[in-house]
């Protein structure tokens, strides 16, 4: 899982594993340490839920994710799911989850478990 910030949106990235380890146990999380303190971040499948929401606490940032979003997400071409929520009394933060696909040009991380680039070409 990856995780992208700018200003006021938080975009995650999942791998096929992360999808289907999401879709099965409903929760996933990374740990990033920072000498003494962690930054943590982590979505969770929530049946109480209509519409993609976050919260910040403790060092952790914690996406919820309606659970009928995540049924066969791991097989089907849905890229992703986004939404915004309120923050304070007049902004917003965008919210994004979405399949993490294969670079199309040449990079050194493992791609292994990413989804074919749907921009691929034969």
């Amino acid at each position: 899982m990856k995780i992208r910030i700018q200003r006021n949106s938080v975009r995650f990235r999942l791998s096929r594993t992360d999808i289907e380890t999401l879709s099965i146990e409903g929760y996933l999380e990374e740990v990033t340490p920072f000498g003494d303190t962690n930054f943590i971040y982590a979505v969770k499948k929530s049946a109480g839920i209509s519409e993609l929401s976050a919260e910040f606490q403790n060092g952790k940032i914690l996406l919820q994710l309606p659970e009928h979003l995540t049924q066969g997400w791991a097989d089907n071409n849905v890229v992703g799911h986004s939404g915004e929520m309120s923050v304070g009394k007049i902004d917003t933060l965008k919210l994004l989850i979405e399949k993490d696909f294969k670079c199309l040009d040449n990079v050194t991380e493992d791609q292994s478990d990413n989804y074919e680039n749907p921009a691929k070409t034969c």
